[in-house]
């Protein structure tokens, strides 16, 4: 499995690396709608192996509309003048209002309302299927919308896009290895029985030193306590969803959320780190290192 696993790896990660740097922020959009799409549909798969059944194509639907959103929101701040209306939304006399996260939940609600008393399932599933959506929609595709902000923001949005992957990406890798070599003391034997202590600090060092090596060789213009900050706290967001998206699989009786990649088992399996870390990342820049000043 580890050959497998590397291999997949290296065809993905230049990809997406590709898509980061070199794909303007609509595109990238348009291929994260289609990983969370892919996602969701595993999702729904675990809720439908223990006899629970979503709203898949309102959910889906919804899902793809906090994707616009997203986008919506992160031109608005990238084409803002000062303090002013955004200017690619004043025609006229007129400003139009963005849509916003909260406007989607809105609408998602009430479809799911009208879906619910008009349905012709049992009534013994309307509560199944609400809780499997709603999960769906705030535990999968909201969180990874947030991608498409950070990549959104001027100048440094792709950096700090890229800056979530490689901390998620070398805590999961250390964890990975480390755990199988020295590995001892279960970390959550409830949720996940290979996940070790030794694992979780080798993951959580592992990312604040990638995160200095980073400043130091990039030369990057953040204070080295901040930058370990945001690493922290990406790593500790990581292994958050790394747990939670376990907690869903023994929930269902499943080892892996699908078989789309060799090696890593399903999308869910491979983002499902990415799901807490991009959203932290994301508010620890706009909440405590945009403020600092």
């Amino acid at each position: 499995m580890t050959w497998k696993r590397v291999a997949t790896a290296a065809v993905l990660i230049p990809f997406v690396v590709l898509l980061d740097f070199k794909a303007p922020t609509g595109l990238l959009s348009v291929v994260l709608a289609i990983v969370i799409l892919l996602a969701m549909w595993e999702f729904f798969a675990l809720g439908e192996s223990i006899g629970h059944r979503a709203y898949r194509i309102w959910t889906a639907v919804c899902a793809i509309l906090l994707v616009y959103v997203q986008y919506l929101a992160a031109m608005d701040a990238r084409y803002t003048l000062n303090t002013g209306p955004v200017a690619h939304r004043v025609f006229g006399f007129f400003q139009l209002q963005t849509p916003t996260v909260a406007d989607v939940l809105f609408v998602f609600l009430i479809g799911l309302t009208i879906l619910t008393l008009a349905t012709r399932r049992p009534p013994v599933e309307a509560l199944p299927a609400a809780g499997l959506s709603c999960s769906a929609l705030l535990l999968v595709a909201l969180p990874l919308t947030f991608a498409v902000r950070l990549h959104g923001v001027s100048l440094v949005g792709p950096y700090l896009l890229f800056f979530s992957l490689v901390i998620t990406w070398v805590g999961d890798t250390s964890a990975y290895f480390v755990g199988r070599a020295i590995g001892r003391h279960p970390f959550a034997p409830h949720l996940s029985p290979k996940k070790t202590w030794e694992g979780a600090v080798a993951s959580f060092l592992g990312s604040i030193l990638v995160a200095l090596l980073a400043k130091h060789i990039g030369k990057v213009n953040i204070p080295a306590l901040h930058i370990m900050g945001m690493a922290a706290a990406c790593n500790v967001g990581g292994q958050m969803g790394d747990l939670l998206e376990s907690a869903y699989k023994r929930s269902a009786g499943v080892k892996d959320s699908g078989a789309m990649l060799p090696g890593h088992g399903g999308i869910l399996d491979r983002i499902d780190a990415l799901i807490l870390a991009i959203p932290v990342v994301w508010y620890y820049w706009i909440w405590i290192y945009s403020r600092r000043a």
